[in-house]
């Protein structure tokens, strides 16, 4: 058995298959028991092939390597909820449940600002968003990889994840299902630029601050650079590491599903910061590259508290929201 470096629990998909044996209802309890009690889990043996993952790794790194005006032929544009392609170091700023105009403002021009750069990838066959593509002479393949690099994630989100998450919940297996039907997921593969120590000492420069995501869950892809802290289970307020481990994908709750599950499961604070000094880096943090999978829900479906968190003693907290605008209100707040 694979052994947690934190005290994140690791849930083990082998014997899922079709979700109708008994094995399969003990993963969908320890998943879901993960889901409210931390928020994060290691999975394993989801069918998502490591040489796979190391590849989509690979493919990240030359894109990032490319000439900014390369990469800026296919930009993100100017609208925080049309998020397809590149943003530049700078052009994101993660905020924690602010939709204030002036409160944003001034977050994008404090201090810690995200030292980052991102590509973003969603469905290819979409009805309602296009990506954007570096160009296919500037980067021979990549569009491609990441396309089947995508699809792959999907095939887990809907054979295995959604299906055991529904499972542990006492629904129907095909409940998250029904909400997840377009594949409105995005694929965002992430840069941060190795820079001088000094600078995230100082504070001059950041990686991440403290966030939670915001859709229905992330599968999380790291490199070997570490950086992951979670808000610990125990210690709220302190936080954890969450180093990388080969083999793994790691998961975790967004704030849509805690919502929708009246806050019976945990969309957990988690965020990115600087290993470190080390006399061996000569006075430079290393680059850092990770690959998260955002799940969400289809844009025109509305959602109810899920059956089974809500009763008399426990009354519901929230009103019904369309999954679309729920995602452009919290896309258009970082961008």
């Amino acid at each position: 058995m694979l052994q947690s470096p934190s005290c994140l629990p690791i849930v083990d998909f082998v014997k899922f298959e079709d979700g109708t044996s008994q094995e399969a209802r003990e993963i969908g309890q320890q998943l879901f028991a993960a889901c409210r009690d931390i928020g994060f889990a290691y999975l394993i043996n989801t069918g998502i092939p490591q040489e796979l993952v190391d590849g989509m790794f690979d493919w990240s790194a030359k894109l990032f390597a490319l000439p900014i005006d390369t990469k800026m032929k296919a930009a993100h544009p100017p609208e925080g909820w049309k998020d397809r392609g590149y943003s530049s170091i700078g052009r994101e700023q993660v905020s924690q449940m602010v939709f204030d105009t002036e409160e944003l403002k001034a977050i994008r021009s404090g201090k810690f600002p995200d030292f980052k750069e991102s590509f973003e990838v969603g469905n290819e066959l979409s009805k309602c968003m296009q990506n954007i593509w570096i160009q296919e002479e500037d980067l021979p393949g990549f569009r491609a990889y990441a396309v089947n690099f995508y699809n792959i994630c999907h095939e887990f989100q809907v054979s295995k994840l959604l299906p055991a998450l529904a499972i542990g919940m006492d629904l129907p297996q095909d409940f998250f299902l029904n909400y997840h039907k377009d594949a409105e997921n995005k694929l965002r593969l992430l840069h941060y630029p190795a820079a001088p120590t000094s600078v995230f000492e100082s504070g001059e420069k950041g990686r991440v601050a403290a966030h939670t995501d915001f859709g229905t869950a992330t599968l999380l892809f790291q490199d070997d650079c570490g950086g992951l802290e979670v808000d610990s289970p125990s210690s709220p307020g302190e936080f954890m590491p969450v180093p990388p481990v080969p083999d793994t994908v790691l998961f975790n709750i967004g704030d849509f599903l805690m919502r929708w599950s009246n806050d019976t499961l945990k969309s957990t604070l988690h965020r990115v910061r600087a290993p470190p000094r080390k006399e061996s880096d000569n006075g430079v943090t290393k680059e850092r590259f990770s690959i998260p999978y955002f799940i969400s829900a289809d844009r025109d479906k509305t959602i109810e508290c899920l059956p089974g968190c809500f009763g008399p003693d426990k009354p519901k907290k929230y009103e019904s929201i369309n999954a679309g605008e729920y995602m452009n209100m919290r896309l258009n707040a970082i961008y």
